[in-house]
């Protein structure tokens, strides 16, 4: 999610804990039968039928997709749509003869594709705004032509092209090639986002941040961001960084990254840092990709800015070295005589090491998790087989959206160096992606680990939990679909890793304190959008009602004195596809029972948000993190 801009107000509440009851947020899971069909397929068009010109052709190929499109979704709004590879299946193997590239501007949408919004603020944005070169979305391809064409393959091409940061959506689309039945021509149809952005926010006049970005420089996928600090604690008033990252470099599909900062705030250490890094990094772009990877170095100084008294402030210098590296096992032999067959097997190993060159003083030769020198290595086979459904509103206002479905298993081994321990390590990652025929989609997930010393298990370690959407089901003329997040955590015979939190994706969100830890965490989260139909100043909105409960138990104590946290409240999203901005939201939390040190009651506003359900094939090698992804 990008942040434009964002408004904090924080009132103090009275810390009376109470539970409101949660029947209203599961209504959603109980829904009637939606009345609809499924997505048509695109049916080819053929060019001798049609004397017509080229771009005539494209355009009207374009329209009868997406009339396609918006006709049966005005039955099936947001149902699961069908595979992402049935619509290219009627062409599977046959010949790609010619492959036309359209890059549609951030001001036309694929869900109206009459004249362009010319409003002042579009003519603006048109001004600022780069188109994305075509060369840069033909870079962004699987398939080539004169190849055979291979209906999985474009599938997995067009939901990437959707996950690029400067791409709202795409299309790909198959034609028969005139008089060549056994031929095809692809049309690859792309909709920009709006570019740039930024915004501030800040606490009155004593402390203002502010960022400005560009996503898509010059039209050829690079993203610019400055960004800026004053604050009249620091001992240095101004902070300052700057990030530049090279998308696809050489059409490698390796994105580069160079960035510095005087003002990271690191959560590991709670320390503000002058940070310099550069990352190199390759996602496994699709099953019939061979190789991934990435490699991150970096420096790290902490800097006592806010005068703090020097045995609290911990002053420390450490270089970081993380890199990792894998490959697809046997694909030649698997894709040999059938390119459909979707089962991988991927090797990868990690080596990563932070060394510290200065060591805080509070610090010096004793044991310490986090200022310690750790030096790791670790090897990964992953299991897979993963595709996708295409469906809307599940988090955006109708944009094509790309549901994983399949499984992926995960087996790590290594051995971790950190001072005196030297300790081996195993552990195990499982999620099953569910996708019902009435359009409810589930993960369920489990990850465990733990490192061998002594003969003992140290750090072990255990998260179990379910995620789902419901099905969309209406309530007069509004859509409406729920969320649903229950997890359980429990970490055991704990050395070196950090205690349990809920202040994260697996407690309450926006939870801000940190006092709130143990060893054993079981969290349910509930949220229900209601999608309106009307439409306000060209603004849809989606107002939605949200409940978090967390059960945290303190180390070394019996689950019965464990402390129940709970987060109430509600929000709303706007949109208006006239705007160069993406969604905002508005969002209120309540907080029963909060913590001394934190108030039981914000509203934030925040514009600019993208969102995207995301998911990889593969990660790199880890250890179980318990405190987030």
């Amino acid at each position: 999610m990008q942040r434009l801009f964002a408004i904090k107000l924080l009132l103090p509440i009275h810390q009376k804990h109470f539970i409101l009851p949660f029947v209203f947020f599961l209504v959603s899971f109980v829904s009637t039968k939606v009345s609809g069909q499924i997505l048509s397929r695109l049916d080819s068009i053929k060019l001798e039928e049609m004397h017509i010109t080229r771009s005539k052709f494209i355009n009207n190929l374009f329209h009868q997709a997406v009339g396609s499109l918006r006709r049966s979704n005005e039955l099936a709004p947001a149902q699961a749509t069908g595979k992402s590879e049935d619509i290219f299946m009627p062409y599977q193997d046959k010949i790609i003869r010619h492959i036309y590239i359209n890059v549609f501007n951030f001001d036309r949408s694929f869900n109206d594709t009459g004249t362009p919004v010319n409003n002042l603020a579009t003519r603006i944005g048109r001004r600022m705004h780069a188109t994305t070169r075509e060369f840069v979305i033909r870079d962004n391809l699987f398939f080539r032509e004169n190849a055979p064409l291979n209906a999985f393959k474009l599938a997995d091409n067009e939901r990437y092209l959707r996950t690029l940061e400067y791409i709202q959506d795409a299309r790909i689309i198959p034609s028969l090639a005139g008089d060549h039945p056994d031929s095809v021509d692809i049309y690859v149809f792309t909709k920009d986002f709006f570019s740039i952005a930024g915004g501030a926010a800040g606490q009155g006049l004593d402390r203002i941040n502010a960022n400005l970005y560009e996503t898509n420089l010059g039209g050829m996928a690079q993203r610019l961001e400055v960004t800026g600090l004053y604050d009249r604690n620091r001992d240095q008033n101004w902070g300052y960084g700057g990030l530049y990252r090279k998308g696809n470099v050489f059409h490698s599909f390796v994105d580069a990254s160079v960035g510095y900062s005087t003002m990271n705030g690191n959560p590991l250490t709670r320390e503000e840092e002058t940070t310099a890094f550069f990352t190199l990094s390759k996602r496994l772009v699709s099953p019939y990709s061979r190789s991934a990877g990435g490699v991150t170095i970096s420096r790290h100084e902490a800097n006592n800015i806010y005068k703090l008294p020097t045995d609290i402030f911990y002053k420390y210098r450490y270089d970081l070295v993380d890199a990792w590296a894998g490959y697809s096992i046997a694909i030649n032999q698997l894709t040999a005589t059938n390119n459909t067959i979707r089962d991988r097997r991927f090797l990868a190993f990690r080596y990563y090491k932070r060394n510290f060159t200065e060591l805080p003083t509070q610090i010096r030769k004793n044991f310490d998790p986090v200022f310690n020198t750790t030096e790791m290595g670790l090897l990964q086979l992953t299991l897979y087989r993963q595709d996708y459904y295409k469906t809307r509103y599940v988090y955006g206002f109708g944009t094509t959206e790309d549901i994983p479905y399949g499984y992926n298993i995960a087996i790590v081994a290594g051995l971790q160096r950190q001072l005196y321990l030297q300790r081996p390590y195993a552990g195990l990652s499982a999620s099953q992606f569910i996708t019902t025929s009435q359009g409810d989609f589930i993960k369920l997930y489990l990850r465990t680990g733990g490192f061998l010393y002594d003969k003992n298990i140290q750090d072990g370690s255990i998260l179990v939990g379910a995620s789902a959407f419901s099905r969309i089901f209406f309530w007069g003329s509004t859509l409406v679909r729920g969320f649903a997040n229950l997890n359980y955590t429990q970490l055991f015979n704990r050395v070196t890793y950090a205690p349990l939190h809920i202040n994260n994706t697996y407690g309450l969100r926006g939870f801000l304190s940190d006092s709130a830890f143990g060893t054993q965490r079981l969290s349910l989260q509930l949220e229900t959008e209601f999608y309106l139909k009307g439409q306000i100043l060209g603004f849809r909105f989606a107002p939605f009602p949200y409940a978090d409960l967390s059960l945290i138990t303190p180390e070394n104590k019996p689950y019965s004195q464990s402390s129940l946290y709970t987060s109430l409240g509600g929000g709303l999203r706007a949109r208006n596809p006239n705007l160069v901005f993406e969604t905002i939201e508005l969002r209120a939390y309540f907080f029963p029972g909060a913590p001394n040190n934190m108030r039981g009651f914000k509203v934030i506003l925040l514009s600019n948000l993208k969102f995207r359900y995301t998911s990889n094939y593969i990660t790199a090698p880890d250890v179980v993190q318990l405190n987030g992804e």
